[in-house]
């Protein structure tokens, strides 16, 4: 584990954790289902936390935002509840 420590800095290290949350809260199928507002604000929230930061550029936050927005397109749709 060592090993892949020294492969990142904490910088780079705070951007994969940041982009692992994100994406975790994008396949949380359960609150997709539920409450798509909830679902949407949180990716939305997340996004922001992660340009407050300064872990992504706005490049990088505006296509977190275009993908939960897509996301939360689908899931209004249904597209859960549907093959």
């Amino acid at each position: 584990m060592k090993i892949c420590k020294d492969l990142f800095s904490s910088d780079e290290e705070a951007k994969l954790i940041a982009y692992a949350s994100w994406h975790k809260a994008l396949e949380n199928c359960t609150l997709r289902k539920e409450c798509p507002d909830a679902y949407h604000d949180e990716l939305l929230r997340q996004a922001d936390e992660m340009d407050r930061l300064g872990l992504i550029d706005w490049r990088e936050w505006r296509g977190l935002r275009r993908e939960a927005d897509e996301a939360y397109l689908r899931a209004v749709a249904g597209s859960d509840f549907h093959d």
